[in-house]
């Protein structure tokens, strides 16, 4: 992105016009923030505008599926509020290219997804999707766009089999649980220094998943394995038989909304070890949630921090009212891939895959290239931490 876009980027005018506009079918919250200064992006980083020139069939859609109202949605709107932002900034300087954003409401649930996504799969305009955020509705659903030819591209669903059903329409925007579990095992033991540790998975793909991973990496100093459910809240079981172990440090692998109450219930037995979480953690609603305990806890994620971009975070705060959450940055670098196609002239769903399938450039987050299976030829993984209330980048591992 140039130093010139950049500036314009956060003119006041240009700022006014981001609030929320037909293109989406839900329109965002806006909000009055002062613009930051502009900080240099990336070398040739993707811009959703392109050159302003772009044409394209009026009835042109992308979509946006994933949790927007169910458990964990805090972390589904991350994701889709990164798309709008792509959208609304590629259709303002875009006159004769309209893309409209369509947003589908899985619950984030397995069960629910199917249903969401055959809409999508059976509404020709859509040539494209970015999401599903968490790994059980990608594996219930991934089969139902491959037949469809429809490109996927989720920015934050980390189960490594997800690349390995064969399926050819999905690409992963970040690393997966085989990269992040080695990297957290690598933070864990080396940074902070804990040669006893619990692992404690829910029972979401996510979960058991990424436990796997880590309990692999971690080999003995995995001193004990813990298992709680989704949607549960009274840990005190988990606890005393954690406590009795006196681990050193916790990794907790599953989601906010139970990890925050698990959290706080450890810190009121005394459990004193370190608090590791992933990305499914890493949320202001978990630091809400977890009290004083939060102020303990880490998080590992293969998102790259989006205070490294002024001018992305900038527009999303005058569009949302809010920082940009795990995955935002990810999910605006992926819409700009698919905005990208269409303003190449690709647009129609077999065009539009064999563009994604053949990209090779920068976005905000990293360049963009990937393998026969959709995944990243590169990637990294970043720790952050709570300080004053707030999540905060914490180191990356190398």
């Amino acid at each position: 992105m140039s130093r010139t876009r950049i500036n314009q980027f956060l003119m006041p005018a240009a700022a006014a016009m981001l609030l929320l506009t037909a293109c989406a079918e839900r329109g965002g919250t806006g909000g009055n923030t002062t613009p930051v200064p502009p900080a240099p992006a990336p070398a040739q980083a993707a811009d959703p505008r392109g050159d302003g020139k772009a044409q394209c069939p009026a009835a042109t859609a992308i979509a946006y599926a994933g949790t927007i109202n169910g458990d964990n949605a805090a972390l589904g709107r991350n994701v889709l509020n990164g798309v709008k932002l792509a959208v609304q900034q590629h259709n303002q300087a875009n006159p004769g290219c309209q893309v409209r954003l369509r947003e589908f409401d899985t619950e984030g649930s397995p069960d629910r997804a199917p249903g969401a996504v055959t809409q999508i799969v059976t509404t020709p305009e859509i040539i494209g999707v970015v999401g599903l955020p968490f790994s059980g509705e990608s594996k219930a659903t991934g089969k139902l766009c491959d037949q469809a030819g429809l490109v996927q591209l989720t920015p934050s669903a980390t189960g490594p089999a997800l690349s390995a059903n064969g399926w050819k329409t999905f690409f992963r925007g970040l690393g997966n649980d085989n990269t992040q579990g080695p990297a957290a095992a690598k933070f864990i033991t080396e940074q902070l220094k804990a040669d006893r540790v619990c692992v404690v998975e829910d029972d979401s793909e996510y979960g058991v998943g990424l436990a796997a991973a880590i309990k692999q990496a971690l080999g003995p100093k995995a001193v004990c394995t813990e298992k709680v459910k989704s949607k549960q809240s009274e840990f005190s079981a988990v606890v005393n038989t954690i406590k009795g172990k006196a681990p050193q440090a916790i990794f907790y692998s599953g989601y906010y909304r139970e990890a925050a109450p698990f959290a706080q219930q450890l810190a009121d037995r005394g459990v004193e070890a370190r608090f590791i979480a992933p990305d499914g953690v890493k949320d202001d609603e978990f630091v809400k949630g977890a009290g004083d305990a939060a102020a303990k806890a880490f998080f590992t994620c293969p998102c790259v921090p989006s205070d490294q971009f002024a001018a992305f975070t900038g527009a999303y705060r005058e569009l949302t009212g809010k920082e940009p959450g795990t995955s935002s940055p990810e999910a605006y670098d992926l819409a700009t891939i698919l905005l990208k196609g269409i303003d190449s002239g690709k647009h129609d769903r077999a065009a539009l895959l064999e563009f994604v399938r053949t990209y090779d450039g920068p976005g905000l987050t990293k360049r963009f290239k990937w393998d026969d299976k959709g995944e990243l030829t590169r990637t990294t993984v970043w720790t952050y931490r709570v300080e004053n209330g707030k999540i905060v980048r914490n180191t990356e591992i190398k």
